[in-house]
């Protein structure tokens, strides 16, 4: 029996299994589903020559320099700064909306007087809410915002969450602001970079440890199961500490119900052209199915008379048909969550870690911050 098990190698599994082998020197069994390491952070070079993000686009950024250090031990990096665009009634503007997308939107006068009133309620360089500015009492901002709600906001949404704004929780409505300043980067992290030979490649090097044993195309909950408040593994109880990074009810064999995740469609086209578009990202809020378009040539540089794009196409969740991406955050889900993340408090060995297990929207900078603090709790628990 090894030291510790870990179910998913995602980065949440990936790297609390590097510290656990390195730093303690403990035998890790790293057990996964899929076919491949790196979770929905996997990359590959496909046909055309160009480097993917297998389960749509990672883009790393951080204000957190403990995470970038801890990271930078296992890539070296390639700049990247994230610029989004929208397109909305025929033009192409900045995303999130921001006083340059003001100057596209509006006349010179217009969007003058607008910016003035930002500034004066707001303060410069500031991320609004959509929601919070659409209570705004003075009728040029109220105006702005039912343009950003209807134009750009409502209608991605409802694609996304397949829910109206207002029917999702405000952690998730915030992630979508209006700037109060130039800065049309679409994060404003002190970090932001990929990985210079990929995501797969940084898993790979993460993982090269001889006290580290993976297991592909394994589904450990056909081997795995949580009774009386104990783990057993393969017909015998568990002793040491078990990471879980799947699906919590999943995990507990549904018994309070399903939790709700939204899922995508993923649709890679290549082309044989250098070029499909003329920015990395392209939202469509009220156009066609998809919701954007990424094109990986930006993201990855590579010398290619050919390029790959990726449409993503928003779905429900249905579980062993697609892949569950986002908690949906309502209110009974919350509720469905607590009661199993209870049953789980009863499991002394049990850690509960990442999206899926704690129910909870992770960035990666997120996601590896709290394995290492995971860490340290296992090393002064």
């Amino acid at each position: 029996m090894p030291d510790h098990i870990i179910v998913g190698a995602g980065f949440a599994g990936t790297v609390l299994a590097e510290r656990i082998a390195s730093q303690l020197n403990k035998k890790v069994l790293l057990l996964e589903r899929r076919s491949h390491i790196g979770g929905n952070c996997h990359d590959q070079i496909d046909s055309s020559g160009v480097r993917i993000h297998t389960y749509g686009p990672h883009l790393f950024h951080t204000d957190n320099k403990e995470v970038f250090d801890y990271l930078s031990q296992f890539t070296q990096w390639r700049s990247y700064t994230h610029h989004v665009v929208a397109s909305v009634d025929k033009k192409i503007i900045p995303i999130p909306f921001n006083f340059h997308t003001l100057d596209i939107v509006y006349e010179k006068e217009h969007a003058e007087l607008l910016k003035h009133k930002l500034l004066a309620t707001y303060g410069k360089n500031k991320k609004v809410p959509i929601l919070e500015l659409m209570q705004e009492k003075d009728d040029d901002l109220k105006a702005l915002a039912q343009y950003i709600y209807d134009k750009i906001f409502v209608n991605y949404t409802a694609k996304q969450w397949g829910k109206r704004p207002e029917e999702i929780d405000g952690a998730v409505t915030a992630r979508v602001p209006i700037f109060t300043g130039y800065d049309d980067r679409y994060f404003t992290d002190a970090y932001q970079a990929v990985p210079n030979d990929g995501y797969s490649q940084l898993f790979k090097t993460m993982l090269d440890n001889p006290n580290i044993t993976l297991e592909l195309e394994c589904d450990a909950l056909e081997r795995l199961t949580v009774q009386n408040g104990h783990i057993w593994f393969d017909g015998k109880q568990v002793e040491g500490n078990v990471i879980y990074t799947g699906m919590i009810d999943e995990l507990f064999n549904y018994r309070y119900g399903e939790l709700a995740y939204r899922s995508l469609d993923l649709k890679f086209e290549s082309y044989d052209i250098p070029y499909f578009q003329e920015h990395a990202v392209v939202n469509y809020p009220n156009e066609h199915d998809y919701t954007r378009i990424t094109e990986f040539k930006y993201i990855h540089p590579v010398e290619s008379s050919k390029t790959t794009i990726l449409k993503e196409y928003p779905k429900a969740y249905q579980k062993g048909h697609n892949t569950p991406y986002y908690p949906m955050f309502t209110p009974s889900d919350k509720e469905k969550y607590q009661r199993y993340a209870n049953e789980a408090k009863r499991v002394t060995n049990l850690i509960l870690l990442g999206r899926l297990a704690e129910y909870k929207y992770y960035d990666m900078d997120d996601i590896v911050a709290r394995a290492l603090e995971v860490f340290a709790d296992i090393i002064s628990p």
